[in-house]
C-alpha cells in the first residue's frame, strides 16, 4: 500500500504547487485555474514521477499474478 500512498500524496502536492504559481501569476477564473493546474501537473507527473509510477505498477502486478488458493 505505501507506494500508492506515496505516488498518490506526490500527485496531489503536484497539483496544488501548480495552482499555486498559476493563481501568483494571476489566472483567476477558478475553471481555468483548476483545469490549467489538473493539465500541467498530470505532464509534470509523468515526467517527474516515472519511478514512483513503476513502484505502483510493479506492486499492482505483483497482487494480480499471486495464485489463488484452489477451493476443491
Amino acid at each position: 500500500m505505501r507506494p500508492v500512498l506515496v505516488y498518490t500524496l506526490c500527485r496531489i502536492g503536484l497539483f496544488g504547487v501548480t495552482l499555486l504559481v498559476l493563481l501568483l501569476l494571476g489566472l483567476h477564473n477558478p475553471f481555468v485555474l483548476i483545469i490549467a493546474s489538473f493539465v500541467i501537473s498530470g505532464v509534470a507527473s509523468y515526467v517527474l514521477l516515472s519511478k514512483q509510477r513503476d513502484a505502483v505498477s510493479e506492486r499492482i502486478s505483483g497482487k494480480i499474478d499471486r495464485p489463488k488458493p484452489q477451493s476443491d
